[in-house]
């Protein structure tokens, strides 16, 4: 019998999917989000693979355990790169509740520039200092690239996959997919602004560090705000198709 803890974790992995989709950021049915079951912290939730992220619900969601085997339901098919990179965040980090992956036409190009993100603007600052790079080194499919992506990924809450896209780790759900949805956000600023052709000016560090720490206070609570907003939005997209 499913608890309430995994029916709500179930329910906004679910929505999380869903927003991806609604926002654009998903691709086919390839990239992944996982989230960590609350009472069997080894254990995950992860889409089925051929899934369309706008088809994934609260019971079609698959648990894994850290070495990508499912523990319980039906077998499904999984997708191998999403258990790479997904275990290996979750094992190395016990923050790690959500962990966030995508494939989108602005984060691949700006993960593909020599300068990865910009300090362009208030949305880019929210990573400033806060993201790390990983090289690619191909699809995602061997474990021993494991060490190497967590280690790239240290303590931050978000990553740049080289020529590859982008990952998020929240301590949430909610907080995962609105990194996300920043993280993205910037990216097509910056790639925007640099198609203007027209010089840039760029925030002093000073400026860019102070808006970084004010967005991690976050005196106002937005965050949970935006989740239970963006939770209104998912049920509002699924129930009217």
């Amino acid at each position: 019998m499913t608890s309430s803890t995994e029916t709500a974790m179930r329910q906004d992995l679910a929505a999380a999917y869903r927003l991806v989709a609604h926002f654009g950021m998903d691709d086919l049915i390839h990239t992944h989000i996982s989230a960590r079951l609350p009472d069997e912290p080894n254990h995950l939730l992860i889409n089925r693979y051929g899934d369309l992220f706008r088809e994934v619900t609260a019971d079609s969601l698959a648990v894994i355990d850290h070495q990508g085997h499912q523990v319980r339901g039906t077998q499904v098919p999984i997708n191998t790169a999403g258990i790479v990179i997904h275990t290996a965040v979750h094992s190395a980090r016990p923050d790690a509740i959500c962990v966030m992956h995508t494939h989108t036409a602005a984060g691949v190009a700006v993960s593909c520039l020599e300068e990865g993100l910009l300090p362009l603007n208030q949305t880019a600052l929210l990573f400033y200092g806060r993201v790390g790079y990983h090289a690619f080194e191909g699809i995602a499919l061997d474990r021993d690239e494991q060490q190497r992506l967590v280690t790239d990924l240290g303590d931050n809450r978000a990553m740049i996959l080289r020529n590859h896209g982008l990952l998020t780790v929240g301590r949430s759900v909610g907080e995962a997919f609105s990194l996300m949805y920043n993280l993205e956000q910037a990216c097509r600023i910056q790639l925007a602004v640099l198609g203007s052709g027209r010089p840039v000016h760029l925030p002093s560090s000073d400026v860019c560090e102070r808006t970084a720490a004010q967005y991690e206070a976050d005196p106002d609570g937005a965050a949970e705000l935006e989740w239970l907003a963006l939770r209104r939005l998912s049920g509002l997209v699924f129930h009217g198709r």
